[in-house]
């Protein structure tokens, strides 16, 4: 199916003003022909003037106006016609039909991170609050974003992990997305959920040895905390290509959330500190060691004292213990002799 654009259809105002000027014609007719009706002259002006002012209503059901970014799918008994999709006053056949399976649909589009208290969905469906808004049937062709509310995901060390995107797109092709497709929008609502975990569960969430994200066969530093933008162009690419075929052009895609379950979050936070004083510990061991040597060499080199092996590891252990110690030392002050 592809999309028929029509653009030769622009002349509703010229048939509104014709039919106006009929039903007035019509009005006088019927004034004129009672009249002569009266004076026993022929009905005829009388009968094609009631015939219009039965049936000439129907021409104002061909009049169409569509503003800027919007479309109109016509069909003609069954049969598609094609796509109104300029702004403009448009006239069409009265017994075209406009479809659009999507009219009454709304995605969830904030009910993005709320702390836990929504529940987490793929998708909402609202009905309209006005009757006039719930009837239309025009598309809108504006570039729009899917809020997906966060999910529950396994990474690809079967840690689980909520993650929550936001999808920005735009219908492209009309045709596809009314004829292709139930319904355009939930059909883009669950190719979304179904790219989030085709990609999250590839990547790590936080950077772990000997796994491969790209799929060439070697270990790399890829993971969802410190790669979002590479995530985020793959789960763009992945959706794009499920949603092609219902007409629809994904923009962008943005991780609006990201973190642990709350049944592990716990630990591993207690597993980040944990690695975060490893890493501490080393650097203040490190600078430890390099302040002993230059101590050391510096006693040497000044001759202030000489220490047999004994008291130079007396002097190192103290002074490690000083430096690498969590509280303040209280140290022991020898007034004596050194030896």
């Amino acid at each position: 199916m592809s999309e028929k654009i029509l653009n030769n259809k622009k002349n509703g105002m010229l048939v509104l003003i014709i039919s106006i000027l009929l039903y007035a014609a019509a009005v006088a007719g019927c004034i004129i022909g009672g009249i002569a009706l009266s004076d026993g002259s022929a009905p005829i002006l009388l009968v094609i003037s009631i015939i219009w002012l039965t049936f000439g209503w129907i021409p104002f059901c061909g009049l169409k106006v569509l503003k800027p970014q919007e479309a109109l799918v016509l069909t003609l008994f069954g049969k598609y016609v094609g796509t109104l999709k300029n702004e403009g006053f448009y006239f069409v056949n009265p017994f075209c039909t406009s479809i659009n399976p999507a009219a009454k649909t709304r995605l969830n589009q904030s009910g993005d991170v709320d702390g836990g208290a929504q529940k987490a969905i793929a998708f909402s469906i609202k009905t309209e609050a006005s009757a006039a808004e719930a009837s239309t049937r025009k598309i809108s062709l504006k570039i729009m974003t899917l809020n997906n509310n966060r999910q529950k995901i396994n990474d690809c060390l079967g840690n689980p992990v909520e993650i929550g995107i936001a999808v920005m797109w735009r219908v492209v092709d009309t045709a596809k997305a009314v004829f292709n497709v139930d319904n355009y929008k939930e059909y883009l609502s669950l190719q979304c959920d179904s790219a989030l975990r085709n990609i999250v569960r590839i990547y790590p969430y936080d950077v772990a040895p000997n796994v491969d994200t790209t799929g060439d066969g070697v270990a790399d530093e890829g993971s969802l905390r410190g790669s979002s933008e590479i995530v985020a162009f793959r789960i763009r690419d992945e959706i794009q290509q499920k949603v092609s075929d219902a007409g629809l052009e994904i923009i962008e895609a943005r991780i609006t959330y990201l973190a642990y379950a709350p049944e592990i979050a716990a630990v591993m936070l207690q597993r980040q500190q944990a690695s975060a004083i490893i890493d501490a510990r080393k650097m203040i061991v490190d600078g430890a060691v390099g302040m002993v040597e230059m101590a050391l060499d510096r006693l040497n080199q000044k001759q202030i004292v000489e220490l047999d092996e004994e008291r130079k590891a007396a002097m190192v252990s103290n002074l490690l213990v000083v430096l690498c110690g969590n509280h303040d030392t209280q140290p022991i002050v020898n007034t004596g002799s050194l030896y």
